[in-house]
């Protein structure tokens, strides 16, 4: 069994990062669902389908939700499943953070969470200072 991956963003922002990523790596090594919230959606339908979509996607090992943007609604609705003691919610979701987080695919659900953060953090840099220590 292993942590399952639920991505709750705005529009296909979460489905064009599962995308890539997919295609970087030749798969998505653990379980993973999208769930696209467009600007007309209804949150508390989107939260219906989250606890759903939680509930199918779960594999004994926890749940690490990854949402877009801290505050909005994508992240808003993913904190309506926190009160389950095997789910951990990051926000800021970005592509180096989802690499990371594809890349360990045997670790637990607080480890995962914490290689989601440092993979988030430490893919965000300025290139021109990188080209000047180059």
């Amino acid at each position: 069994m292993t942590v399952a991956i639920l991505i709750v963003s705005h529009n296909q922002i979460g489905t064009e990062l599962v995308n890539t990523a997919r295609q970087m790596l030749s798969s998505t090594p653990l379980p993973t669902k999208v769930i696209s919230i467009g600007i007309n959606d209804d949150p508390e339908q989107i939260t219906t389908q989250l606890h759903d979509e939680a509930e199918g996607l779960d594999q004994g090992n926890g749940i690490l939700v990854l949402t877009d943007m801290f505050g909005s609604t994508p992240c808003n609705v993913a904190c309506a499943v926190s009160d389950r003691e095997d789910i951990r919610i990051v926000s800021g979701l970005n592509l180096p953070m989802l690499i990371r987080v594809f890349n360990y695919p045997n670790l637990s659900l607080d480890e995962l969470k914490k290689k989601a953060l440092s993979g988030g953090q430490e893919g965000i840099t300025c290139c021109l200072d990188m080209k000047a220590k180059l």
